[in-house]
This record gives structure tokens, C-alpha cells and sequence, in this order.
């Protein structure tokens, strides 16, 4: 099929951009200024949805611009593996503009347009790396969404966010200047370019085994959002940022985009089949295997629920990447559906220690006691959250482990089905105890004081917990799209 010809990839980045440019406009009007976000969230996920049917029918979706270097082109294109990352990014963005309204006005924060604004252009950059056509065009997003989300992981501007901040952008921008910059100029030497190729721009490159592998470990560190260890220890640091901006972290934007480009990597720069030839799948997969257990292990001795909660992104990233290197068309299905089934799921969970954290001031999972009969909705969608995240049907995790477990056999590869039964032990070891802290456990009288769910907060929280719900009985339009990546 011919490509369609269109500007609504370049609309869907400009209408997250022009809604951070409304919100500077208009920071002495603030309830026109809060409107802004959830009208333009509307708006992209529309434009998004419109490109579905071509790209459901095989169809590809693009706009080139301009010519940056002969071979080199800043150009846009919907296909089916960006159009899960796209789809996730802008349907969440509907419920995380909600939620931070809420969040942000009853704990009455500062510079709330500096934060409205950056989050904003945090999802333009999200959508832009989504529908990039190359390398080039991927890259140049991935590094404005590391430096608009700087901010908001500094937004309280305390010690604190210092010191967390800098590790972020020590993490992410030294990786992206040092070993993805050679990645880059390596890819363009050997190949002449920069553009996604079905089947891999480098499969059949003349190159050595050697120089592949290091181009390729080049990437898959290079781009440290995916926090594959030891280029993970910036995400717990991050949760010094306030609530909304942690769910950006983990769900909608930051570590999407991460694994996102990791599978582009994959998939169309050096394709499965010379991934396979190389032995790359194999020796990645043990790497990530071990960032799932580890990370695992680090959670479950968490109190913090914040902490708990980032630890558990580790893990859990780590399970698109295995799917995508053990090279098995179930395996593939099921990394690529867990980009959607972790985000509507981590975001739950992030909403309730928000709102937990609003409506009490407790952070500590230990402090939590009896918490769930003051706030049984949200305390309810966090128990609903944790059984997609330890793949419990009828959830949207389910569905991706199960693939992901059917792919390890197809593989041959028994080893990783073990570490997926064991992540899955500890994923329920970490966060089932939660639930039972907060409707089980008794009330201290230090815990008694008044504790309400508040309506912004608790809504869109039970939203995204119906959506991991929703997705795991109808997986269809994300199995559609997987399905279309591999073919």
C-alpha cells in the first residue's frame, strides 16, 4: 500500500505545542489556562485515532519536511508501532491533564503554568519521537523530552529535587552525548542513512559481526530512558517530582519513549533476523532478565510507595525489551502490547499514591494502615492496578504476560519463562501487601484524622483502572497493531 501523504502527524505534535504556548499566554487567567490541557489532549487523541484505519489496513501515514544532510530527512510517519506508543501517550494524556488539575490546586503547588506548559510539551515531544520516520528525527525528540521534563522533576526546587534532577539529566543527556552519538554516526557510515526499514536498515550491511554489536549496545544504552541496569538509577531519583509528573515518568511519556526507541532499534534499524544471527536476542535477554529480578528484589524492599512504585518500572520496562530480542512472533506481540498494558496500569498506581498523598500526607506503605476504608475508590483501583501488573486476568497485564509466556516457549527459551513466573511472584509479593495494609490492617490513633478521596484526583484514577480492565477482555486494537509491526 502506498503511503498516505498527510500533515496530521505534524498536527498531532502541533497541538501539544500550541497548547504549552496557550498556557504561557495565558498564566494570570488560570482557569482558562488549566482548560487549555484536557481541550488539546482531546484534540491529539483524536488526530491520532483518524490515522488508524490506514495504518490497521498496513498503510502508513507521512510527512517528510526537510532535508538535514543528503540521506538525512526530519520527516514524520504513523505506522503500527508508532501508532501504540502515539495511541497510549495521547488517550492517557486526556486523564493525567484531569488529574493534575486536581492534584496541583488542592495542594496549592507554585508555578503551576511552568508545569502545565513543560507537560505539555513533554507529550508533543512523546508523540513527535512516536511518528519519527529515522533515527535523526527520533533522536531530536527523545532530547527535548529530557530537557522540558528537567523542570518538572526539579519542580519543588528544594535540595532534594537537586539533587535529583541532576542525576536525571547527568543519566539521560551523558548517555544520549557520548554513546548514542557514536551509535548514530556509526548507523549513517555503514548505511548511508538514517530511515526505519522493515526487515532493518542494517540487515545485510557490509559490516563486521563486531562493529554491529557494539553500534547495537550502543543504543540499547545509549537510550537510558529505558532504564535497562546499570542505566537505571535516574528513574527512583526522579520521584522527587510531584505525583502527576512521576505518572509522565513511568507511564505516559519518559520510559515509553525509551523502550519505544529500543524497539525501533530492534525492529527496523537492525531487524530480528540479524539480531538473531548475531546472538544479540540471547545475550540482551539475560541482561533484561536480570534488571526484571533485580529490580524486583529493590521494590519489594521499598516503603516508600513512590520508590516502590519506580522500582517496579524498572522491571516491568524490561519485559517489552525481552519480548522484542527473543525473536518469537508471540514473544514480539506481547513486548509491544505491554507498552499499553503497563502504562493505563503504572499510571493507576501512580494516581492513587497521589491521592493518598493529598488526601493524608503519607507516603510510607507502613503509615497506610486501615487508609482504604477512608478512600476506598482509590485504594480499590490500586488493587485492581496491581493484578495487571502481576498479570492476573481479566486485566490488560494478563494478556501480555501470557503472550510473552507463550513466545518464551515458542522460543525454545525455558530459562526466561522461569524469570517471567518468578518476576511475577514478586510482583504480587510487592504490591499485594499494599491492599492488605489498607483494608486489613487496623488504624493507629495517629492515623485517625479526616482523610477524603477528592473528586479530580479520584475520577480519572478510576478511569485508567476500568482501562486495564477494559484492555485485558478487548486487546484487539493494540494485537492489531503488534501484529502489523512483525508481519
Amino acid at each position: 500500500m502506498d503511503p498516505v501523504i498527510s500533515t496530521r502527524p505534524l498536527l498531532a505534535v502541533a497541538v501539544a505545542g500550541l497548547a504549552a504556548l496557550a498556557i504561557l499566554f495565558l498564566n494570570k487567567r488560570e482557569k482558562l489556562r488549566d482548560a487549555v490541557s484536557p481541550i488539546a489532549a482531546v484534540a491529539m487523541f483524536v488526530i491520532v485515532v483518524s490515522m488508524a484505519p490506514t495504518v490497521l489496513a498496513g498503510g502508513t501515514v507521512e510527512l517528510r519536511l526537510f532535508e538535514v544532510l543528503p540521506g538525512i530527512d526530519f520527516a514524520l510517519r504513523a505506522d503500527a508501532l508508532g501508532m501504540v506508543f502515539a495511541t497510549v501517550s495521547s488517550v492517557l494524556w486526556i486523564v493525567a491533564a484531569v488529574y493534575s488539575i486536581g492534584y496541583m490546586r488542592h495542594l496549592h503547588e507554585h508555578a503551576q503554568t511552568r508545569f502545565f506548559a513543560c507537560f505539555a510539551t513533554s507529550l508533543a515531544a512523546a508523540v513527535g519521537g512516536a511518528f519519527a520516520a529515522n533515527l535523526f528525527t527520533l533522536v531530536i525528540f527523545y532530547e527535548v523530552l529530557s530537557l522540558v521534563t528537567y523542570p518538572l522533576v526539579y519542580h519543588h526546587e528544594d535540595e532534594e529535587g537537586w539533587r535529583g534532577s541532576r542525576k536525571y539529566l547527568v543519566y539521560l543527556m551523558g548517555a544520549s552525548k557520548s554513546v548514542l552519538l557514536a551509535a548514530l554516526a556509526l548507523t549513517y557510515h555503514i548505511a548511508g542513512s538514517l530511515d526505519f526499514v522493515t526487515g532493518g536498515l542494517l540487515a545485510g550491511a557490509n559490516a563486521s559481526g563486531t562493529l554491529l554489536t557494539v553500534v547495537y549496545f550502543c543504543y540499547l544504552f545509549g537510550f537510558a530512558k529505558a532504564a535497562v541496569m546499570p542505566m537505571h538509577a535516574w528513574l527512583p531519583a526522579a520521584m522527587v517530582a510531584p505525583t502527576p509528573v512521576s505518572a509522565l515518568l513511568h507511564a505516559v511519556a519518559v520510559v515509553k519513549m525509551g523502550v519505544f526507541c529500543v524497539l525501533r532499534v530492534i525492529f527496523h534499524v537492525f531487524g530480528v533476523s540479524t539480531v538473531g544471527e548475531l546472538g544479540l536476542g540471547v545475550a540482551t535477554a539475560y541482561l533484561v532478565s536480570f534488571t526484571i529480578l533485580m529490580a524486583s528484589v529493590y521494590a519489594l524492599t521499598r516503603d516508600d510507595l513512590k520508590a516502590r512504585l519506580a522500582y517496579s518500572t524498572v522491571s516491568q520496562l524490561s519485559y517489552i525489551v525481552l519480548g522484542a530480542v527473543l525473536v518469537s512472533p508471540l514473544a514480539m506481540v506481547g513486548g509491544i502490547i505491554h507498552i499499553a498494558a503497563h502504562a493505563f496500569s503504572k499510571i493507576t498506581l501512580f494516581f492513587c499514591a497521589g491521592s493518598i498523598y493529598c488526601a493524608s500526607g503519607k507516603r510510607n506503605i507502613s503509615d497506610m494502615a486501615g487508609i482504604g476504608r477512608r478512600l476506598p475508590w482509590t485504594m480499590g483501583a490500586f488493587f485492581v492496578a496491581s493484578l495487571s501488573m502481576i498479570g492476573i486476568p481479566p486485566t490488560a497485564g494478563f494478556v501480555s504476560k501470557w503472550y510473552l509466556a507463550e513466545g518464551s516457549v515458542e522460543a525454545g527459551q525455558m530459562a526466561f519463562l522461569a524469570v517471567l513466573l518468578a518476576s511475577s511472584v514478586l510482583n504480587a509479593a510487592y504490591f499485594l501487601p499494599v491492599s492488605y495494609t489498607a483494608f486489613f490492617e487496623a488504624e493507629t490513633k495517629e492515623s485517625q484524622a479526616p482523610v477524603r478521596e477528592i473528586p479530580l484526583v479520584a475520577i480519572p484514577l478510576v478511569a485508567t483502572a476500568i482501562l486495564s480492565v477494559l484492555m485485558g477482555i478487548f486487546p484487539y486494537y493494540f494485537l492489531a497493531l503488534a501484529d502489523g509491526v512483525i508481519r
